[in-house]
């Protein structure tokens, strides 16, 4: 019998084996590698579609509280007039703005003295624009500390009526006996 080395021999076999195991993970790694899915597909949530040519409430302009007549600039020239008056000014001092481009002008009039509301700093105003229509106005706005005025309450002026509206008749007092 021919003398053989046991060792060498169950190391070539190991050998041969380690490297079967290792060929088939390879071929079976780089052939998977393109199907392969880790299960994420339901993560994926998908946002509805927009299909309406209307935009969401939230990017819509909204029209000018004074005024549908306003323009942007209008309102933006506005605006910093409230600010301006209802802000350092004290009750009684007349803001004005205008706007050459549009011919649309107006003023502001703070009409007391702030007050807090709902945890916000607010003050009633009067406002008069003129421009294509005239308009006296009445109104309430208010802002949290640091922030812009937002106008809360606006409507006709005492005694002013909007277009195509009867005049409101005046209260009746009930005298005492």
């Amino acid at each position: 019998m021919p003398w053989t080395n046991t060792r060498r021999y169950r190391s070539d076999d190991f050998l041969r084996e380690a490297g079967k195991v290792l060929a088939a993970g390879l071929i079976a790694l780089s052939t998977s590698a393109c199907s392969f899915s880790l299960g994420m597909a339901g993560m994926d949530v998908e946002e509805p579609k927009t299909t309406g040519s209307i935009a969401p409430a939230s990017t819509r302009a909204a029209s000018p509280p004074l005024s549908p007549d306003l323009s942007d600039e209008d309102w933006r020239r506005a605006k910093a007039a409230l600010g301006v008056a209802l802000d350092p000014q004290g009750p009684g001092t007349q803001v004005s703005w205008d706007n050459p481009e549009t011919s649309m002008k107006g003023s502001f009039t703070p009409t007391g003295a702030p007050f807090v509301k709902n945890d916000e700093i607010c003050r009633a105003f009067n406002a008069r624009l003129s421009g294509p229509a005239q308009a006296s106005l009445h109104g309430t706005a208010c802002r949290l500390s640091g922030e812009d005025w937002t106008i809360k309450e606006i409507g006709p002026a005492a005694g002013e009526t909007k277009p195509g509206a009867t005049p409101a008749k005046p209260a009746k007092k009930i005298a005492k006996a």
